[in-house]
């Protein structure tokens, strides 16, 4: 098999289990993040005043990924920049907001959402490792996500690929967003990942201080983590049994 045809398969595949397999780099960090707690000299700020400023630091590195993608999906039109797994979906391709500056900003979005865990675990080769298995991981998915796109759509898409980078922002191309933002496509589809951030960081917060039976716990992103995970439980119910968040087109 040649090798476009071979991250093509490799691409589809990883698709459909891409909100799946970085668990495992999830859960190896959560490894690195006990150890360090076990060995806090293995970290140069564990257990010195810059501690929990350099936790909220990752905090906001995972914030500002959620952030690109709240900004992403607030633009575009149904049937497009979705959460589905099984196959390829798009009505249109998506060419103003910040898609007139990166093609794939929702795996922007997702660097860098992850990468505030990985920053937090205190290891900074773990960090490396970590850029270097999402950039082989997505590369694949980007690749296979392109050749759908270019089959579908032709020369609208590869003109538009021509003058827009991959993945790191040239904002200097940016055009309108062609729609108004929707708070209520952001509500439906971005509940989840607002609540899985505060919910990792106040999970790592009590491990830490129960492993080093301290009782400073970050109550920030504890509290943040019921009032997320309380707000994902009232818009699924609103998604599923009301019509509140529909919006046509969106």
């Amino acid at each position: 098999m040649a090798l476009q045809e071979e991250f093509e398969k490799q691409g589809i595949w990883l698709f459909r289990y891409r909100g799946t397999l970085p668990l495992i780099i999830f859960v190896v960090g959560a490894a690195l993040y006990v150890r360090t707690k076990i060995h806090p000299e293995t970290f140069f700020l564990e257990e010195t005043p810059y501690e929990l400023y350099y936790e909220y630091f990752c905090l906001l590195v995972s914030l500002f990924g959620l952030c690109i993608r709240v900004y992403t999906v607030g633009h575009t039109p149904r049937n497009t920049s979705g959460r589905n797994v099984k196959e390829q979906v798009a009505e249109t391709v998506n060419t103003t907001g910040i898609y007139s500056i990166v093609r794939h900003p929702l795996y922007l979005g997702n660097f860098f959402m992850w990468l505030g865990p990985a920053l937090l675990t205190g290891h900074y080769w773990f960090v490396l490792l970590f850029v270097f298995i999402f950039w082989v991981y997505y590369e694949r998915i980007m690749f296979a996500e392109e050749q759908f796109l270019r089959g579908k759509f032709g020369k609208t898409y590869t003109d538009w690929a021509e003058n827009v980078p991959a993945f790191i922002p040239r904002c200097k191309n940016y055009i309108k967003s062609a729609l108004p933002f929707s708070w209520k496509k952001v509500l439906k589809k971005e509940k989840n990942g607002l609540a899985a951030t505060f919910i990792v960081f106040a999970a790592f917060n009590i491990a830490g201080e129960i492993i080093q039976q301290e009782t400073k716990y970050n109550y920030v992103v504890i509290i943040g983590s019921i009032l997320t995970l309380l707000m994902y439980f009232i818009l699924k119910y609103l998604k599923y049994r009301t019509k509140v968040l529909e919006e046509a087109g969106r």
